[in-house]
C-alpha cells in the first residue's frame, strides 16, 4: 500500500474511535514510558493494535498505544513506545506516527530517546538537547513519490531542531536546575551497538549522541511543516569508550533512574512551549 493511502487509512480509523485535537506531539523514548500515566490528565488512549494499518511496536519496556490528554492544561498526543526500523519496518511505517499526529493537528513534534555518548565529555545520566542531527546511515523517509498533500517535494533542513524551541527548552532546563548538554545526534540501524571503530568514525565526524531512532521521525515531521525538538538521555558512554560491554538492560536501567528529572523537564516545556506557540513566538 502506498505511503499516503496507508497514512490516511491510519487516521480515518483513529479519529473514528477518538475525537481530539492536540497542540503538541510527545515521542516517550526508553524510560520514559510511564510519563503518560502519572503527568497526564488522560482523556483517552488507543492501543496502536486498534488502528487499522498502524505499525505496531515490540520493543520490551514500549506499551504500543497513544495517549490523548493534558499537560497542565496544554492538550497533547503521547506515543508510549515507538516504531523502529529494525524491527522489520519499512521507513515510512516508521515515520507514519509522526506524519499521524501532524495530521491531527499537531504544532509540534517533541522528540525523546535514549542513547550513547559518543562525546568524551558527557556521563551517563546526562541529558542532550538536540542540535542537529546525522540520518545518512539510514533510509531518508521522503525517497518515493512525494507527499505533495504533507510537505514540499525538497524541503529545506537548516534549522530541523528549530532554534526558537531550543531556546525555550534551554530556558526551561535553566529553571529547573537540570544540566542540559548540546549536541548533534546520529541515528543508526541497529539493533546491534556499535562497534569501536563505528565510534570513532562518528566521533571523527562531529556525532555526540548515537540511537536508533528520532532523526527520520525528525525529517518527517518537518517536511509536514512540524516545529521540532528532541532531547536525549545519555543512558551509557558508547562502545570502546569504557570496558564494560553494552546491554539493553543497561540502557533501560539509566533511563529509568534518569527518568523522574526527564519528566519534570518535558513537563515544563510543554508549559513553556505552548505559552510561545499562543503568544505566537513560534
Amino acid at each position: 500500500m502506498k505511503p499516503y493511502k496507508k497514512l490516511m487509512k491510519c487516521y480515518k480509523s483513529l479519529t473514528s474511535k477518538v475525537d481530539f485535537k492536540p497542540e503538541i506531539a510527545i515521542v516517550l523514548g526508553s524510560g520514559l514510558g510511564h510519563y503518560a500515566d502519572t503527568e497526564v490528565d488522560v482523556c483517552a488512549t488507543l492501543d496502536y493494535a486498534d488502528i487499522k494499518g498502524f505499525p505496531k511496536s515490540t520493543v520490551e519496556g514500549h506499551k504500543g498505544r497513544f495517549v490523548f490528554g493534558n499537560v497542565n492544561g496544554v492538550p497533547v498526543v503521547i506515543m508510549q513506545g515507538r516504531v523502529h526500523y529494525y524491527e522489520g519496518y519499512k521507513i515510512t511505517d516508521v515515520v507514519l506516527p509522526a506524519r499521524l499526529m501532524s495530521m491531527m493537528g499537531a504544532k509540534v513534534l517533541f522528540l525523546t530517546n535514549a542513547s550513547g555518548g559518543v562525546n568524551a565529555e558527557f556521563n551517563a545520566g546526562d541529558f542532550m538537547l538536540i542540535k542537529d542531527h546525522i540520518s545518512s546511515f539510514v533510509p531518508n523517509p521522503l525517497v518515493g513519490q512525494n507527499i505533495d498533500e504533507l510537505g514540499t517535494r525538497f524541503p529545506d533542513m537548516s534549522d530541523i531542531y528549530n532554534k526558537k524551541l531550543r531556546e525555550i527548552v534551554k530556558s526551561s532546563a535553566k529553571d529547573l536546575g537540570i544540566d542540559l548538554k548540546e549536541g548533534v545526534y546520529v541515528q543508526l540501524t541497529g539493533p546491534s551497538f556499535e562497534s569501536p571503530a563505528e565510534i570513532k568514525m562518528l566521533r571523527a565526524m562531529g556525532a555526540d549522541a548515537v540511537g536508533m531512532s528520532t532523526a527520520v521521525e525528525a525529517i518527517a515531521a518537518n517536511h509536514a511543516g512540524m516545529k521540532v525538538c528532541g532531547v536525549s538521555c545519555i543512558a551509557n558512554l558508547a562502545c570502546g569508550m569504557t570496558d564494560n560491554p553494552l546491554t539493553h538492560e543497561e540502557v533501560q536501567q539509566m533511563a529509568d533512574k534518569a527518568a523522574p528529572k526527564f519528566k519534570r523537564l518535558i513537563t515544563e516545556c510543554v508549559e513553556n512551549i505552548s505559552d510561545a506557540i499562543n503568544s505566537g513566538k513560534v
